[in-house]
């Protein structure tokens, strides 16, 4: 482990009450974390909920938190120097074992890891095309979800702290298998891995943690006790029943 828990300090809360805060400290689950702070307890963390819930909120903050670019990217590299953090990204503040704190503020050349985000990952990849330090593959030559798995398996292949926001956009379900094996062994390895999905299948990797994100803040749950789980088994197993509810006019 390198996190151990993402906190704000008390000095640095802005004043009044929790729904008097500047967003997003009143979205439910950073309001929350404002108060209590967030234990990561695993080396893979699944972070999940509905679209707006604050799950990648918080993943974005995560990273600014760490050092990574907030836009995506590898640990000792800033790729815009004038962007200023986002407001839950300046505030927040991590607590790490000792390895976590020769990772966050070591020399930028050993720093180990990864911000991946769907929704700039494909203008990343093709800004850096070519760069040494990343991955030689052309991924313009290639679909999304090849570029997609080049990035993972050469960027997310040594110890290190790693962030992920919605992987599964661009992966059909053989390719979310595959990502699985690969969050499995880097857990394994001793690196350490939040990530924000609306995958079953990833949320699924053997030993991850799964915190559930919505209205009532967040919770620690199980993989067969997500919301997300029961629709997709009550839809696959009678689509029917809910496409009637979408189809009538």
């Amino acid at each position: 482990m390198l996190a151990r828990r993402a906190y704000i300090p008390d000095d640095l809360l802005p004043s009044g009450l929790p729904d008097s805060r500047p967003w997003p400290l009143t979205v439910p689950c950073v309001a929350q974390m404002a108060e209590e702070g967030m234990l990561f307890e695993r080396p893979i963390t699944f972070l999940v909920g509905e679209n707006g819930s604050g799950k990648s909120t918080l993943v974005e903050a995560f990273a600014e938190a760490w050092g990574l670019d907030a836009r995506g990217g590898r640990a000792g590299r800033k790729y815009v120097n004038d962007r200023p953090k986002t407001v839950l990204g300046d505030l927040l503040r991590w607590e790490t074992t000792a390895a976590g704190a020769r990772q966050k503020s070591g020399p930028r050349t050993k720093r180990r890891g990864y911000f991946l985000r769907a929704e700039t990952a494909f203008g990343f990849m093709e800004a850096i095309s070519g760069m040494r330090g990343y991955w030689e593959e052309d991924t313009s030559e290639m679909s999304h979800g090849e570029g997609f798995l080049t990035v993972l398996a050469n960027m997310f292949r040594e110890p290190g702290f790693y962030l992920m926001d919605e992987p599964e956009a661009a992966l059909s379900f053989t390719s979310c298998l595959r990502l699985v094996n690969l969050l499995y062994d880097l857990g394994e390895s001793g690196a350490q891995v939040i990530c924000a999905t609306h995958s079953p299948v990833l949320a699924a990797t053997p030993g991850a943690d799964i915190i559930e994100v919505g209205d009532h803040g967040f919770r620690r749950t199980k993989w067969e006790d997500l919301a997300l789980v029961d629709h997709w088994r009550r839809y696959m197993n009678n689509p029917a029943a809910y496409l009637r509810y979408v189809t009538e006019q």
